[in-house]
């Protein structure tokens, strides 16, 4: 390798952004910053790491799809039997992280995640390509296959056993996540490294507080 990675670095120069510049709300907050975000030269601007804890104490991390948000809860779907499935199962916290490099923003979420109900997810997974509903019943995600034809040859096998469905059943071991913040920071990039980190967090009685955090 002929780059020196000690030299990659970037200096950011986005105006200021302070306590009073912010919504007092951070679903709000993430709602206007998601917008610029959609710009076409972001590229999957709900891609989103998803970082959890085994039952071994391990930390593991992946990127995943943010699929809806409501006033109390970030929502993505996955394989209950995966590896984020079997953590999530022994321990039910998360954090989450958005990263915006073409607009120098980063978003972090920490909190709890619970099942969604078996109605909900069965709504989402029918809605999506019949493709992609083929795909999560032909892949035992996580587990060790013997190559990838294993995949292709589960995969001709169902579109053969469901040509004339317009959609597929729900997979028992599929279906959606909610995560419950009880803290999310929002990062913008600023000159010299001495970016802007606003933290909101929520006090004993619920409400939201706004701190700021040294870069």
């Amino acid at each position: 390798m002929n780059v020196n990675i000690e030299e990659l670095r970037e200096d950011y120069q986005a105006k200021p952004r302070l306590e009073g510049d912010v919504q007092a709300d951070p679903f709000q907050q993430l709602q206007f910053w998601f917008k610029p975000a959609l710009a076409p030269e972001v590229p999957e601007p709900n891609a989103m790491v998803l970082a959890t804890v085994g039952p071994d104490g391990r930390p593991s991390a992946r990127v995943v799809l943010l699929k809806g948000m409501d006033e109390e809860s970030f929502h993505f779907y996955s394989n209950y039997q995966s590896r984020k499935g079997q953590d999530l199962a022994h321990n039910p916290n998360a954090a989450l992280v958005f990263n915006w490099l073409k607009l120098h923003r980063q978003v972090r979420i920490e909190g709890e995640v619970l099942r969604m109900s078996e109605s909900e997810s069965r709504a989402y997974f029918q809605k999506r390509p019949k493709g992609s509903q083929i795909g999560a019943w032909a892949s035992p995600q996580s587990r060790v296959i013997p190559d990838r034809r294993y995949l292709e040859a589960r995969r001709e096998e169902l579109e053969r056993q469901y040509a004339d469905d317009p959609v597929l059943p729900l997979p028992e071991n599929w279906g959606g996540y909610r995560v419950k913040p009880r803290a999310i920071e929002f990062w913008q990039g600023r000159t010299s490294r001495l970016h802007d980190r606003l933290r909101y967090e929520k006090d004993e009685q619920g409400q939201w507080q706004i701190r700021r955090l040294a870069p």
